[in-house]
């Protein structure tokens, strides 16, 4: 999608069709539209009326696009108000949009919440439909009158991070015949190559040399090799010594082990990856948006199959750092991968950590699909995660992270068990780990309930939703000492 800035004024702009906010209680008229002061128009969020062939105007329609009431409407409810618009007006076959940015709302910050709405809004999760007729929208125009500073550069920053969200869903999608550990390989080094990151690549020999039995463990199961995934960012001109690793799960199929998941739903287990996925398509952001920061992606790529060889319960492995660990549950696979990834990304120079994994289905539990579950060892990190969290309108909700919850975790046979049971399940896993973390500032968020949409929504198609890309990038840019 070519994205552009017009700012000329709105009665010049030629396009399909120009979107125009209206809230709830103000439906005056505009542009000489009659129709909005018919009481047709109600401002109300996600209400849209397409006039066709408006007087006065270039664009060839107006879409007028009920903004909710003013005093609620923020950047985030401009991205969704935009995606749902332009999936609305794709419907209708427009391939060239243009949203009118006015008066308070033409500032830097609406101005690329509105291209990450238009670019998210018009991807579909079609790769492998043969339809003929696939309809995509070709231009989407940034209208504000006047010069308001910042926008040009909020455009192009929002443009290169909303198409490595998009990037991150496309790959979340794909199915686990088209995706396996090497695949992930193959996708990390060609975002290297085209991004100018260092890439690096641990096959299984160089795992087993370091000793990292918890990320094996889960991979002798399959056919297919594990491999741990190593992008590197370095800033031309550095502003701090700090070393940010972001570690994400990269399970591209995981169908619980011998503990075997149910049938019903095992199809969306392709994307116990979009931790993984997050993390490279973060990268890919922050090669083309360039921070002050150096930045290493750490992604354990496995597949967790019950073949012959598979890991049993009650198996004791010997992670990377020294720690033993009883698996109780074969399922529980992700954070015996991460475990090893934290270490080695430790090991690696790194000074604060994040982690981001589709763990566990106890996070849906307490927080449903709206909220990540975020936990954290060190307030400072948790702030600034949930300071970028909130920019970006990607919604994180701190959990409890307790030494005494470790008594869930004890084993009689080593030093650790890999569950804790039923009981806060989201946080016992968080605990675990935790103890690969170590004293390190770290931030973990458990995005099983977030990353995968069983239904669209109005600005957002079915299928992967990149989440918490966004705010990872955010934390790069914003990062300081």
């Amino acid at each position: 999608m070519q994205i552009t800035l017009e700012q000329k004024p709105l009665p010049q702009i030629e396009t399909g069709a120009l979107i125009v906010p209206v809230f709830e209680g103000e439906p005056e008229a505009r542009f000489g539209a009659a129709s909005l002061d018919s009481g047709e128009i109600t401002g109300k969020p996600l209400d849209f009326t397409l006039l066709h062939n408006p007087p006065d105007m270039a664009a060839k329609r107006v879409l007028v696009a009920g903004a909710g009431k003013r005093e609620k409407f923020d950047a985030a409810e401009l991205r969704k108000l935009v995606g749902a618009a332009v999936r609305h007006l794709k419907g209708k076959s427009v391939t060239r949009i243009a949203l009118a940015l006015e008066g308070a709302e033409a500032t830097p910050e609406f101005a690329a919440a509105a291209v990450e709405g238009a670019i998210l809004g018009e991807f579909e999760p079609d790769r492998y439909k043969t339809d003929d007729d696939k309809k995509t929208v070709e231009s989407f125009t940034v209208a504000a009158p006047g010069s308001a500073a910042g926008l040009r550069d909020a455009v192009d920053r929002a443009q290169a991070i909303a198409e490595a969200q998009n990037f991150t869903r496309a790959l979340a999608n794909e199915p686990a015949n088209k995706l396996t550990p090497n695949g992930m390989v193959e996708a990390a080094r060609s975002t290297a190559a085209e991004c100018g990151l260092a890439c690096e690549v641990l096959d299984r020999e160089a795992m087993e040399k370091l000793g990292m039995g918890a990320l094996l463990g889960v991979a002798q199961g399959s056919a297919e090799p594990p491999a741990l995934i190593v992008l590197g960012y370095r800033p031309a001109a550095p502003s701090t010594a700090s070393h940010l690793g972001l570690v994400g799960k990269g399970v591209t199929f995981d169908s619980g082990g011998i503990s075997i998941k149910p049938a019903d739903g095992m199809e969306k287990m392709k994307y116990d990856m979009a931790g993984g996925a997050a993390m490279m398509g973060a990268m890919r952001a922050i090669a083309a948006l360039k921070p002050a920061l150096a930045v290493t992606a750490f992604i354990p790529c496995v597949e967790n199959m019950p073949g012959s060889r598979a890991q049993r319960p009650g198996d004791i492995v010997t992670a990377l750092s020294g720690k033993t660990i009883e698996v109780i549950n074969t399922d529980a696979e992700g954070r015996l991968i991460l475990a090893d990834a934290l270490t080695y990304a430790r090991r690696q120079g790194c000074t604060h950590l994040v982690d981001a994994a589709t763990l566990t289905g106890a996070v849906v539990v307490a927080l449903g699909h709206l909220n990540v579950g975020l936990f954290a060892n060190q307030d400072g990190l948790r702030d600034r995660v949930l300071a970028a969290a909130k920019a970006e309108g990607e919604r994180m909700w701190p959990l409890p992270l307790e030494d005494d919850y470790k008594e869930y975790l004890k084993s009689a046979f080593a030093d650790i068990s890999n569950v804790g049971g039923r009981w806060g399940g989201a946080i016992t896993a968080a605990i675990f780990l935790k103890e690969f973390a170590e004293e390190m500032p770290w931030v973990h968020l458990d995005i099983a309930g977030t990353a995968w949409l069983d239904d669209g929504k109005p600005y957002m198609a079915k299928g992967p939703t990149g989440v918490p890309l966004r705010t990872l990038v955010r934390l790069a840019l914003d990062w300081k000492d």
